[in-house]
């Protein structure tokens, strides 16, 4: 019986310790600045003309295209 003690309280062990470090990292850890940091001036990107994508087969005209083949 007492064998089963170890495998059936894992779950819980993991448990409490992830929850203890959660609340170590809220209440001792140091909080972190939250003011980003000055950042260099940059010149605003452009964005470059899109892409012209080819513009696909119609459906239609590739298979009377075939068909009329095989005739």
């Amino acid at each position: 019986m007492y064998a089963l003690i170890v495998p059936a309280s894992t779950p819980f062990v993991l448990l409490a310790t992830v929850m203890a470090l959660s609340w170590w990292e809220d209440h001792i850890l140091p909080k972190l600045p939250t003011e980003p940091a000055e950042s260099p001036e940059e010149a605003p990107l452009t964005p470059a003309a899109p892409a012209q994508l080819p513009e696909p087969a119609h459906v239609g005209t590739a298979l009377t295209a075939e068909t009329a083949g095989r005739r």
